[in-house]
């Protein structure tokens, strides 16, 4: 008679054994594998440099650099290209002299012909990084009270067209009707090239009239209350003649109708 009943041990034998136990040894050794795999790959890109600090390794802000100073040849590429074919075009188009003077006059108006005139620059620059209040009364500055604004940009392009500004560069760069000023962080970035302030705004037409829409401004007036307390860069040169470059970028239009 067996006594299996009376030793429950015994007779469970091999099969009373926890499950348990294999597959928490082939994960373990999944782990110990996955591991291995992470190291070798990261050795292999290091390739025996400080992937967390070497300074070869390329940034994005030098990324970022790089493509600009490529679109900017590329612009430079694009305008001399512009000209080549213009000068192509006039030899023998068979327009009448009153289109060849309309189309100048459109050229013009667009920017994409250089201009020369009298003129104003307006230069902004950040405030020194340890500003304080200058005036009595007011609060010590935030960090974003002392840099440059997409806003205080875009106001003194706005009071120079209202002013009645002829053409206008921002930096190396001409605005047309389709340029739009945008700044993110510290960087203004316009027509696909990054800039750092100091910032300058030239723009050419009457010093008088240039001048007094400025002041007229109620954004400029606003600047200039941090530009008295906290030392923001403000300052207006005229010119008695300047060069405004002709835009050379490329027009991307979704929706346009002509003039009439």
């Amino acid at each position: 008679m067996s006594n299996s009943a009376d030793s429950p041990d015994e007779a469970a034998g091999p099969a009373s054994r926890p499950r348990g136990r294999r597959p928490v040894r082939l994960l373990t050794g999944a782990v110990f594998a996955l591991a291995g795999l992470i190291f070798f790959t990261s050795f292999n890109t290091a390739k025996g440099t400080n992937i967390r600090t070497d300074a070869s390794l390329l940034k994005l802000s030098d990324l970022i650099q790089e493509r600009s100073h490529k679109n900017g040849q590329l612009d430079e590429a694009n305008g001399t290209l512009r000209e080549d074919v213009d000068a192509l075009a006039e030899r023998d188009n068979g327009s009448s002299e009153a289109e060849e003077a309309k189309l100048k006059a459109l050229e013009k108006d667009a920017g994409t012909k250089k201009l020369k005139g009298e003129a104003v620059s307006v230069t902004l620059a950040d405030a020194p990084p340890n500003a304080t209040a200058k005036i009595p009364g007011y609060p010590e500055p935030q960090p974003n009270d002392l840099v440059i604004h997409q806003q205080d940009l875009q106001a003194v392009v706005n009071a120079l067209w209202k002013g009645g500004a002829k053409g206008i560069k921002v930096m190396d760069q001409r605005l047309i009707s389709t340029s739009a000023v945008r700044c993110v962080g510290n960087t203004l970035i316009l027509q696909g090239r990054v800039y750092s302030p100091p910032y300058k705004v030239t723009a050419v037409g009457d010093p008088e009239d240039l001048r007094r829409a400025l002041t007229a401004s109620p954004e400029i007036q606003n600047y200039m209350l941090y530009v008295n307390a906290y030392g923001l860069g403000w300052k207006v040169d005229e010119h008695r003649a300047v060069t405004l470059p002709g835009y050379s970028g490329t027009v991307d239009l979704h929706y346009a109708k002509p003039v009439e």
